[in-house]
């Protein structure tokens, strides 16, 4: 089984060096890369680093400003030239009903234009947006609804949410492409796969049966990101 890793989960070191952070996933065996940023890098120069290492790109974490219209066509540019297929927006402003119809205002330009040059427009979640909003709004509906986004489910997320993720990912059926498989507690303090109580197991059998990209995101970095990169694929080589 193939493991993409979100470079996030490496940021105590990506901004410093990124190829270094680069060359040490490809090392514990993780296959794809979600980017989180790219602190300067031009799009050839990380495609090099990418190449180098063995990596494909799965997918990026890119701030929905960059989708904008005075943005796109640079974003275009970068993205095509990275060889990257999937700009994955991680969260918005999406407070309120005019946050939320602003946002979708905007990614329903975007998404065709995007489209055009092979590259899919897809949302991360975080809880949030599995909670009611004061005034009543399921923003994850409201996206899935009002949208053609791809989702990209971050099963934990929707964990602490109180919603079951295998579940949910059933729900949303071809919508979703990839998933975010990480695991902590209820109350949403992250931890590395096999440590919190997250369904992990559950989550990454429904994944594989759906045929989805399976990315290891973990946000402690305890006591690196390194380290507790490689304590999440360590436990996943146990389930293969």
């Amino acid at each position: 089984m193939e493991y993409g890793i979100q470079m996030y989960s490496l940021r105590d070191i990506t901004e410093q060096d990124l190829e270094g952070a680069l060359k040490a996933v490809a090392e514990m065996g993780y296959k794809t890369v979600e980017f989180a940023g790219f602190f300067g890098h031009g799009a050839a120069e990380v495609r090099g680093m990418l190449d180098r290492y063995g990596l494909r790109v799965v997918g990026t974490h890119s701030s929905w400003e960059g989708v904008l219209p005075e943005n796109i066509e640079e974003t275009i540019k970068y993205h095509t030239e990275l060889g990257n297929t999937r700009y994955v927006i991680p969260g918005a402003p999406l407070g309120n009903k005019a946050e939320v119809d602003r946002f979708i205002e905007v990614v329903n330009e975007a998404q065709p234009k995007l489209a055009a040059a092979g590259i899919e427009l897809g949302y991360h979640n975080h809880a949030y947006e599995f909670e009611p909003t004061p005034e009543g709004h399921h923003i994850h509906h409201e996206l899935q609804n009002r949208t053609n986004l791809f989702f990209e489910i971050d099963t934990y997320w929707a964990y602490v949410a109180k919603c079951d993720p295998v579940a949910e990912l059933e729900r949303l059926g071809d919508r979703v492409k990839m998933i975010h498989l990480k695991d902590g507690t209820a109350d949403g303090h992250g931890l590395a796969l096999g440590e919190g109580t997250a369904p992990v197991a559950a989550v990454r059998a429904k994944a594989i049966e759906m045929g989805l990209d399976i990315v290891v995101e973990s946000e402690g970095c305890d006591p690196t990101g390194i380290e507790e990169t490689r304590r999440c694929i360590d436990y996943l080589k146990s389930l293969d």
